[in-house]
C-alpha cells in the first residue's frame, strides 16, 4: 500500500526541483536513482511521479523513463488564454458567491505576499501567490470551475515561476494582487475583471523570452 502523504511530500520536493531549475526540461526523472537519493522505496516515488505527470510537469511514455515537461511557447500560451478565462470567470462568481471566511483567507494570503516581497524566497512566494489564486477559484463555489482551474494552474507552474521571479515582475506583481482584493472585498465584478485581465494578460509577453531562452540554450547544448 503507498503511503500517501509521503507520496504528496517526495511529489512536493520534485516539484520544487523542477521549479528551480534542479531538473530541467526534457530531463530524465530516473525512479530508482531519485528514491536511493532520498531514501525512499521506489513505490512512494512512483505515485510522486504519477501526481506530477497529472500535474502535467512530468511527461510519462511507455517504456522509457519519465521526463520533465518540456513544452513550446505555442503551447503554454494556449494553457494561458484557457487559465485566464477561468480565473477571470472564477473571480466573477466569487464577487456574488464568496463567504465572508472566503474573502478573508484571499486578503490574508495577498498580506503574506505582502510580507514576502522584499525578503521572501522567491519560491516561498511563489507558493503562496498560487495559492491566492486557487483561492479565488474555490470562492466560486463551482467544483468543475475549482478542478479545472487546478489543472492549469499545475501546468503553468513552471512557466509562471520564471516568470514571477524576476524582480520587475514580482514588484508589478503586488499592485495587481491590491486591486484583485480590493475588488473582491466589495464584490466589483467589472473592477475585478479588469484586475485580473491586466494582472494575467502580460504573462505570455513575460513568458515568451524566457522559454526561447531556455530552448534555445538546450538545443545549443545538444549541438555541442
Amino acid at each position: 500500500m503507498v503511503d500517501a502523504n509521503l507520496a504528496t511530500e517526495i511529489a512536493a520536493r520534485l516539484r520544487r526541483d523542477i521549479l528551480r531549475g534542479e531538473l530541467l526540461p526534457g530531463a530524465k526523472v530516473k525512479e530508482r536513482d531519485n528514491a536511493e537519493g532520498l531514501g525512499v522505496s521506489r513505490t512512494p516515488m512512483r505515485e510522486a511521479i504519477r501526481i506530477l505527470a497529472t500535474e502535467g510537469l512530468i511527461v510519462l511514455a511507455p517504456s522509457r523513463s519519465p521526463r520533465v515537461a518540456d513544452p513550446t511557447f505555442q503551447e503554454l500560451s494556449d494553457q494561458l488564454l484557457v487559465l485566464r478565462t477561468l480565473e477571470v470567470l472564477s473571480a466573477e462568481l466569487a464577487c456574488s458567491r464568496a463567504t465572508e471566511d472566503d474573502l478573508a483567507r484571499i486578503h490574508d494570503l495577498s498580506d503574506q505576499m505582502a510580507d514576502l516581497y522584499e525578503t521572501g524566497d522567491s519560491l516561498d512566494l511563489f507558493e503562496v501567490d498560487m495559492a491566492f489564486h486557487t483561492a479565488i477559484a474555490d470562492a466560486s463555489h463551482n467544483d468543475s470551475l475549482a478542478e479545472t482551474h487546478h489543472a492549469f494552474l499545475s501546468r503553468l507552474w513552471r512557466a509562471r515561476y520564471l516568470a514571477a521571479r524576476q524582480w520587475r515582475n514580482r514588484s508589478r506583481a503586488r499592485a495587481d494582487h491590491d486591486a484583485i482584493v480590493a475588488a473582491l472585498m466589495v464584490r466589483d465584478v467589472a473592477a475585478v475583471r479588469a484586475a485580473l485581465e491586466t494582472h494575467l494578460g502580460r504573462l505570455a509577453d513575460d513568458i515568451r523570452p524566457i522559454i526561447e531562452d531556455e530552448r534555445g540554450a538546450a538545443a545549443k547544448g545538444m549541438r555541442n
